[in-house]
């Protein structure tokens, strides 16, 4: 870990992938969706593919727009009406998407994975080939899990650790996961006042991977630990990974710029990377 603020180099990254999660979509007393801050959220990501980057955008929410427009009460527990929701809401969310992107002339396109896509090698080379083939022609794609046929057992059951495999296939070197966190603690700040921030992570040992594992931290779907397991593909694909609080999107703009906000992995290139092994490994994740 470091406290040095030497951030300048962000500014020069090239091919970037963002994360955003649920919760930083919708408005929290009503689930339907915030236009105020989507609409904000395609306009810099616009403005930083006209500047010359590539941009891929991971979202999540479709299985929280399909319970809203389905009048249901909450997300279902049974799998079926889950998947339910989930086709209904993937095309709207799309739909406000494309809606937006095209205010500001910006094409856009829908890429939806399972496991399956990454672990089949000819699916794998597609999948690799359709990204770049979209941003060599300037679109921005939107890419969520496809929740309507997953299974467990080919599912990556969090856009985490989706969004740092679609930066590994891509090649990207910087990834962005916006959540509604301001970065890591030491302990969950919540619930211990003696919980540091850490700025800057040089690398993920045992007691980083712990942090995601203390009281207060959600194992499961887009917990801290998730993040850390996204941090471990990202950095070893060669990619840095910044943590930051989706309150105020204007974050990104702050992230490119080099400024000293959310925790910064910093990337360290392993020769001996492997996408397919993690996603092995990190099976258990589900």
């Amino acid at each position: 870990m470091s406290e040095v603020n030497d951030r300048e180099y962000l500014k020069d990254k090239k091919r970037i992938v963002i994360k955003i999660g649920s919760s930083s979509l919708v408005h929290h007393k009503t689930g339907s969706l915030n236009l105020v801050k989507i609409e904000k959220l395609v306009r810099l990501i616009t403005n930083m593919s006209n500047e010359g980057r590539d941009v891929v955008l991971v979202s999540s929410g479709a299985i929280a727009v399909g319970v809203k427009a389905l009048g249901l009460d909450s997300r279902p527990n049974d799998k079926a009406k889950e998947q339910a929701c989930a086709a209904v809401g993937q095309a709207r969310l799309m739909m406000v998407y494309q809606k937006l992107f095209s205010e500001y002339l910006k094409t856009t396109a829908q890429v939806l994975m399972t496991k399956n896509t990454m672990i089949d090698m000819t699916s794998r080379h597609n999948a690799r080939n359709t990204f770049e083939e979209l941003l060599k022609m300037h679109v921005v794609p939107v890419v969520n899990e496809n929740d309507t046929v997953a299974t467990d057992e080919i599912e990556f059951g969090d856009n985490d650790t989706l969004s740092a495999i679609v930066a590994a296939l891509v090649g990207a070197d910087l990834l962005i996961l916006l959540s509604d966190i301001d970065g890591l603690y030491t302990d969950d700040p919540r619930t211990s006042e003696n919980a540091e921030f850490i700025s800057t992570v040089e690398m993920i040992d045992e007691k980083i991977l712990s942090m995601g594992k203390g009281a207060g931290s959600r194992v499961g779907k887009g917990g801290m630990y998730t993040k850390i397991s996204a941090a471990r593909i990202a950095t070893d694909s060669g990619a840095d990974m910044v943590i930051a609080n989706a309150a105020d999107l204007s974050v990104l703009e702050d992230i490119i710029e080099g400024k000293e906000v959310g925790t910064l992995f910093k990337a360290h290139k392993n020769i001996d990377f492997h996408l397919i092994d993690y996603i092995a490994e990190n099976k258990s994740i589900n």
